[in-house]
């Protein structure tokens, strides 16, 4: 009676042994050659080009332009910097940005304003931004402390 006990036991500690050695099995190793899997591969932001910049940034911009008239009156921005709590004076903004002085900014001025911006951020003049030429940006490497 305590044979069948103890066996039962040992061949219950034998299979739970087995299990915990397949589960806890280090993952398969890569081929010489090969490329890792890309859930092993550390996720990368990538880079941002001119297009992308400026879209982005129109977009959040845009959402100024409360009356939907694809243009932006200093009334509308400065609804819109107040809402994001921003610093500064809004006319002086809206000025440097409303390049023709029409008393709107359209998307034609904000690409052009991007676009400047844009050609200060990239440093090495290669068409792309990399983290390392957008400081305070989230992707960008933080400084050693």
């Amino acid at each position: 009676m305590i044979s069948r006990s103890i066996l039962a036991a040992a061949l219950s500690l034998l299979t739970v042994a087995a299990l915990a050695q397949t589960a806890t099995q280090p993952p398969a190793a890569t081929p010489p050659g090969a490329t890792p899997p890309a859930a092993a591969a550390p996720k990368v932001r990538s880079d941002i080009t001119l297009a992308k910049f400026q879209k982005r940034r129109e977009k959040a911009i845009m959402a100024a332009d409360t009356d939907g008239d694809g243009k932006i009156s200093l009334l509308e921005w400065e609804a819109f910097q107040a809402k994001r709590n921003i610093k500064g004076d809004a006319a002086k903004s809206f000025a440097r940005i409303d390049s023709n002085h029409d008393g709107f900014i359209d998307r034609a001025e904000l690409d052009a304003f991007f676009a400047k911006r844009f050609a200060r951020l990239d440093k090495n003049g290669d068409g792309v931004l990399t983290a390392d030429e957008m400081p305070g940006h989230k992707s960008a490497p933080k400084p050693e402390q």
